[in-house]
């Protein structure tokens, strides 16, 4: 074993990074902002170290004594660094954009550590080696989260980290309670290549297995957005862009589609998952997700609303892929962890571009605003293309993917709900993008008045991602490419890769 420190200065870096700036004074700007960026390359470093060392062949736990039998484990694998890659290239990014978004807020010492805890947490649930460190950290994500939804400090934002609360804290309790009936029954949580369970040479009976299940999914589903978890979403809107951004890209909702991702493979594994018929009932309920948050996009006239039931929906084509038993639907799951990431990012901090520079929240107001936005509204085009799943974007690549497994598998019925959900994506973005291009502006509007489109800060990380949402597709079949990542996830999975 490798030596075990990088997993764990990986989490303490942005841990350490949130501590000062809680005590760095709110007027010294700059120095706040030096140390958010530094804090943010450190991470990226640290990450791009860890997958260069796993590369060449190392491997990395941190192991530490927590409860008698069941120490915490940080280690790194295929599946921890896919999702430790996107956190600190988004975290970065996103920091450079709340820089500029909150140039003029309050209270920012304390939004820019808590936004620091929040990756920590996230780097913490990737990196996670068990099922009660995924627990903690999990939880530490929930806490940390919650002021930067309610940062604004107004009845609309008090009411939706309320709303949050309750339904974050429900689901840490229903995950709380899967990680006890797992360990009283198996005595272990450990995360296992090939799943936990099905490598284990006793292990519970059919009716209790299905029951943890049940529950540890319950407990991932309501950060994941699985209908009908998913009414928090939409209400937690009210936070600041980055804070969206964040929720919707990296963190949160990630890490619940993570922590499906690692029940079904690493605790469950394949083999048993099917054997017991415990997917087929999750693809149905990624299936309904993917419909009812597209439907509800539709009758959206806000657009962080409608954003947010678009993510509702696209995030479940992770919990769809995963849940076929088919490796290359699985590849399509798994990949769309990063491809959602970079699109969904996108649309957020265009949209909070849109919010600071015009006053514009409504798609009804939007009318022109591409010649008055060139750059803004170019990324989000880009991003809402990907979305949509056209070529050549990575959206696209998700959706050959899921389509093709399905296919191969005879699961014919996935093919026709891609479809119908690229047609419900076009129908929620295409609208916009006719609107902001080919509308006449307001009355009394000035084409291209000095100072219209957002600042650097605010338009620059956005043309950065929407770059990735095409490089991702075009390099797509480069080994350092998120497929070429998912693939090795893949292989050690299923034993064998198939390409469509």
């Amino acid at each position: 074993m490798s030596p075990a420190w990088l997993p764990l200065a990986i989490v303490a870096t942005t841990l350490v990074s949130g501590v000062v700036i809680f005590l760095t004074p709110d007027r010294m700007v700059r120095t706040r902002s030096a140390l958010n960026l530094l804090g943010a390359v450190a991470t990226l470093g640290l990450v791009g170290l860890l997958v260069l060392r796993v590369s060449q062949g190392g491997s990395y736990a941190t192991r530490m004594p927590f409860l008698p039998g069941a120490p915490l484990v940080l280690q790194s694998d295929a599946l921890s660094l896919l999702f430790c890659g996107l956190s600190a290239v988004l975290w970065l990014i996103t920091t450079l954009y709340a820089v500029g978004y909150l140039r003029h807020g309050a209270h920012r010492p304390r939004f820019f550590g808590f936004f620091a805890f929040c990756v920590s947490a996230t780097m913490g649930v990737a990196l996670a080696g068990n099922l009660l460190t995924f627990l903690v950290f999990y939880e530490m994500l929930t806490i940390s989260t919650y002021p930067l939804v309610t940062h604004r400090g107004d009845a609309a934002s008090l009411r939706a980290g309320r709303v949050y609360l309750a339904y974050t804290l429900g689901g840490g309790a229903m995950l709380l309670l899967g990680t006890m009936l797992l360990y009283a029954l198996h005595g272990s949580g450990d995360f296992v290549v090939g799943g936990l369970l099905s490598q284990a040479e006793t292990r519970p009976g059919d009716g209790a297995l299905t029951l943890v299940f049940a529950v540890l999914i319950a407990g991932v589903g309501v950060k994941a957005a699985l209908v009908p978890l998913h009414g928090w979403l939409p209400v937690a809107m009210v936070a600041p862009a980055p804070v969206s951004a964040l929720l919707h890209a990296v963190a949160v909702v990630k890490a619940g589609a993570f922590g499906i991702v690692r029940i079904v493979y690493d605790l469950f594994g394949q083999t048993l998952a099917e054997t017991l018929h415990l997917l087929p009932p999750l693809s149905v309920v990624a299936a309904a997700t993917i419909l009812w948050g597209s439907i509800r996009a539709l009758g959206q006239d806000d657009l962080k609303r409608r954003l947010a039931y678009s993510t509702v929906s696209q995030v479940s084509y992770i919990a769809l892929g995963v849940s076929l038993a088919h490796p290359v639907a699985a590849l399509g799951g798994i990949i769309h962890l990063v491809h959602q990431g970079i699109m969904k990012i996108t649309l957020f901090f265009c949209a909070g571009a849109i919010a600071e520079t015009t006053g514009i929240k409504k798609i009804s107001d939007m009318d022109g605003l591409g010649r008055r936005m060139p750059w803004t509204m170019g990324a989000f085009t880009v991003a809402a293309i990907g979305m949509i799943g056209l070529p050549p974007t990575a959206g696209f690549v998700t959706k050959w993917y899921v389509s093709s497994g399905a296919l191969e598998s005879g699961q014919t019925w996935v093919m026709v709900l891609m479809l119908v959900s690229s047609g419900f994506n076009a129908a929620y973005f295409l609208p916009i993008i006719r609107r902001v291009w080919f509308a006449d502006p307001p009355p009394g509007t000035l084409l291209r008045p000095k100072g219209l489109e957002a600042s650097p800060l605010l338009f620059g990380p956005p043309v950065v991602t929407a770059a990735l949402t095409v490089l991702a597709a075009l390099f797509a079949e480069s080994q350092l490419s998120p497929l070429g990542w998912a693939e090795a996830l893949v292989l050690r999975e299923f034993g064998f890769v198939e390409t469509p």
